[in-house]
C-alpha cells in the first residue's frame, strides 16, 4: 500500500487525489469478492488448500502487474515547496507531526481490528459463516464507496476538519456494531457504513503529509509516518482476538475500539493547534 500511495503521489502530483482514488478501488473491491469467495473455498477445501488457492490468484494476477506497470521514471522532487521548511527531520520531530502519526495509529490500530473482528462478532450473534463473510464482503463495498467521495470531501473541507471527523466517525460506526445485535439487514447496512469510513480513511492517510508539508519530502516523511500505522495494523488482529475473551466478547471488544478512536480524534484536533 505505501508503495503504491507513493508512486501515485510522486507521479501525478498535484493530482494525486484522483489517481490514489482510482487506484485504490481495487483495494476496495477485494474484500467484496474474496471474502464470500473464500468462504466457498473453505466449505469445500481444507484452510490450507484455500491458502494456496488463494495465493495462486495473487501472484497470477499481481506479479506480472508489477512488472509490467511500475516501470515509470520516477520524477524529481520540486526544489522548493510551501511548508516544508526546516527539512525533513525537523517536521518528523515537530509536535503536530508526532501527534498526527499517534492519531493515525490508534485510528489505524481501531479499524483493522474492526476488519477481522468483525466476523467473530457476527458469529457470536448467532448468524453463519456465509452470513458473516457477505457482511465482511459488503464492508469492502462500502470502502470502495468511500474512496470515489473521498475527492469531493477533501475540496469541501479542511485538514484538520477531514482528519478529526473521519477518526471520528471510524469510532462512531465502531460503537454502532458493538451496541446493535441485529437484524442482520442493519448490521450488513453498518458494514457498508464503516466500509465507506475506512475507505476515506486509507486516503486520508495517504494525503495526510502532502496535505500539510508538500512532496517534497514525501517519501521519508511518509515512511515515518506509515510504519506505526502499519504496525499497529499489523497487531491489531492479533491483539483483537486475544482482549475479546477477558472482555467479556466482541461486542466489548468493539466497545473498547470505538474509544481507541475516540481519542485517536481528540489527538488529531488536538494536534492540529499545535506550533509548527
Amino acid at each position: 500500500m505505501t508503495g503504491r500511495v507513493r508512486a501515485g503521489t510522486r507521479w501525478y502530483a498535484p493530482n494525486h487525489v484522483r489517481a490514489l482514488t482510482i487506484v485504490t478501488l481495487a483495494g476496495g473491491l477485494a474484500s467484496t469478492v474474496f471474502a464470500p469467495a473464500t468462504a466457498a473455498l473453505a466449505d469445500h477445501l481444507s484452510w490450507r488448500a484455500t491458502y494456496a488457492v488463494l495465493a495462486l490468484v495473487l501472484a497470477v494476477v499481481t506479479i506480472p502487474a508489477h512488472a509490467l506497470a511500475l516501470t515509470g521514471p520516477w520524477p524529481a522532487a520540486p526544489a522548493t515547496l510551501p511548508h516544508a521548511g526546516g527539512g525533513a527531520g525537523g517536521i518528523g520531530r515537530s509536535r503536530p507531526f508526532l501527534m498526527l502519526a499517534c492519531a493515525l495509529t490508534l485510528s489505524a490500530f481501531s479499524v483493522y481490528a474492526v476488519v477481522i473482528a468483525l466476523v467473530p462478532l457476527l458469529l457470536e450473534r448467532g448468524f453463519t459463516t456465509a452470513e458473516a463473510a457477505w457482511a465482511l464482503g459488503l464492508g469492502g463495498a462500502g470502502q470502495t464507496l468511500g474512496r470515489t467521495l473521498y475527492a469531493t470531501l477533501a475540496r469541501g473541507t479542511g485538514v484538520t476538519a477531514r482528519t478529526t471527523t473521519l477518526i471520528a466517525l471510524g469510532g462512531i460506526t465502531t460503537a454502532a456494531l458493538a451496541l446493535v445485535p441485529g437484524p442482520y439487514a442493519l448490521l450488513a447496512a453498518l458494514a457498508v457504513a464503516a466500509g465507506t469510513v475506512r475507505g476515506n480513511l486509507t486516503l486520508l492517510q495517504a494525503t495526510a503529509i502532502t496535505d500539510r508539508w508538500g512532496i517534497t519530502y514525501y517519501g521519508h516523511l511518509s515512511g515515518l509516518l506509515a510504519a506505526p500505522a502499519t504496525a499497529a495494523s499489523a497487531l491489531a488482529p492479533f491483539a483483537g482476538a486475544a482482549l475479546a475473551p477477558p472482555l467479556g466478547g466482541y461486542p466489548h471488544l468493539f466497545t473498547l475500539l470505538a474509544l481507541v478512536s475516540a481519542v485517536a480524534a481528540l489527538i488529531a484536533a488536538v494536534g492540529a493547534t499545535s506550533k509548527r
